[in-house]
């Protein structure tokens, strides 16, 4: 049989194995490119999943090298914040209740520190102590300096003056020395310490004796004023009181009514020329409303620098009435007669109030101030107390109320 028109039907035949060949290859041909396609991301997954394993082993590793850190610091905070601080007051209470034991006699001090620390904290915890632990008033005997025998009067029968055991320069010299070589604060007996013990042995024959060491006060308060412990804290040794009783000492004719002046130079009035204009401004509008005594006693046992006011009118100084035995005990009392007390914020102005005289207390920096403020309020709101009134000598300064001070009565 013959096939009509053979080439084409041989082009037909050859078009339908060329699509049927480029349907094959086409299919072929995205089954390569999709394996190929799967096989790369096959790989891709792989290695995303390894990276991933990767960081998270890395991740976990952080998380625990993290939580481990973590945990070291917080067991250190405990050990610092409970452990060691409560190993630290244990120590110490053990070694109260070794002073209080027994009845033989108990020496107080020596007092070689502030003024301010003693009245606000020593005396207190000193009065905590005798109260906390029973001891007998008559087993206690006080070391301090300038007559303030007016201040132990209710937790001791006895009181020795320092300044009758040195001379006051020498004092004041060995003082220093003590200061330069450690703390002013007394967190240890020094050599003077041991110096004051064999006088006191020779010339008042007190032997035998058991030590209550300010040390052990400094140490217990010492995180309160480092602000890691809080006032209930500071308060559980802490005993306030009004001061009633009358200092020994000869005080100069005073008028009927009058303020109390002592302003000082230190931490919270620094001496500088626009600290001493201001000062004598409020002296001034002071005694315009009425007499001034100012407590410049002219005795330097410590640190602090007095600020004088002479020449002024209406403003009188305390002359000859001080020695260096009853300083303090004339202020004391000079304070107690006075109708407002006026003075730089720490030493007396923590004292004026516990002697039921209002008090305006002057600063100018109050970077150390803070505790005590804290302390003072709480102590005059819990006894028979005058009127505590914190000022700050740069705002007064800024607003122009020197007269404020004179005000206060």
């Amino acid at each position: 049989m013959r096939i009509a028109n053979l080439p084409l039907v041989a082009v037909n035949v050859g078009s339908v194995i060329r699509n049927r060949l480029a349907k094959l290859y086409r299919h072929y041909a995205g089954r390569t490119r999709r394996a190929a396609k799967l096989s790369t991301e096959q790989v891709k997954n792989a290695r995303t999943g390894a990276r991933q394993a990767t960081e998270r082993r890395r991740d976990d590793l952080e998380h625990a090298r993290a939580s481990a850190v973590h945990s070291a610091r917080y067991w250190q905070r405990v050990r610092e914040q409970l452990v060691e601080p409560l190993r630290h007051d244990l120590s110490i209470r053990r070694e109260l209740r070794r002073v209080a034991a027994g009845d033989g006699p108990i020496l107080v001090g020596p007092w070689l520190s502030e003024v301010g620390y003693e009245v606000l904290y020593w005396v207190p915890f000193v009065r905590w102590f005798v109260h906390q632990h029973r001891v007998d008033p008559q087993r206690l005997v006080v070391v301090s300096r300038g007559g303030v025998s007016g201040w132990y009067s209710d937790v001791a029968e006895r009181y020795i003056e320092l300044l009758d055991l040195f001379e006051p320069d020498d004092f004041a010299r060995r003082n220093a020395d003590r200061q330069a070589s450690g703390d002013q604060k007394q967190l240890a007996a020094a050599a003077l310490d041991a110096e004051i013990l064999r006088r006191l042995e020779g010339r008042h024959g007190v032997a035998n004796a058991t030590l209550l060491h300010p040390s052990l006060m400094f140490r217990l308060l010492r995180r309160f004023w480092l602000g890691t412990a809080t006032l209930e804290y500071a308060l559980q040794q802490l005993r306030y009181a009004p001061i009633g009783a009358r200092a020994d000492g000869v005080l100069p004719e005073l008028p009927p009514r009058f303020t109390a002046v002592k302003f000082y130079t230190g931490t919270a009035i620094r001496d500088t020329p626009e600290h001493r204009r201001f000062l004598r401004a409020i002296v001034e509008r002071l005694a315009d409303r009425g007499p001034v005594v100012t407590l410049g006693a002219g005795v330097q046992l410590d640190e602090h620098e007095d600020f004088l006011f002479a020449g002024l009118p209406n403003v009188i100084g305390l002359g000859d009435s001080v020695t260096p035995q009853t300083n303090l005990a004339v202020q004391t009392e000079v304070i107690r007669r006075s109708s407002l007390y006026v003075g730089t914020a720490g030493s007396l102005a923590w004292l004026a109030p516990m002697l039921g005289v209002d008090t305006v207390a002057a600063y100018a920096d109050d970077r150390y101030l803070g505790p005590h403020f804290y302390a003072a309020r709480y102590a005059y709101a819990s006894i028979a107390a005058g009127r505590f009134m914190p000022v700050d000598l740069q705002a007064a300064a800024r607003f122009e109320l020197a007269g404020v001070f004179a005000n206060v009565r």
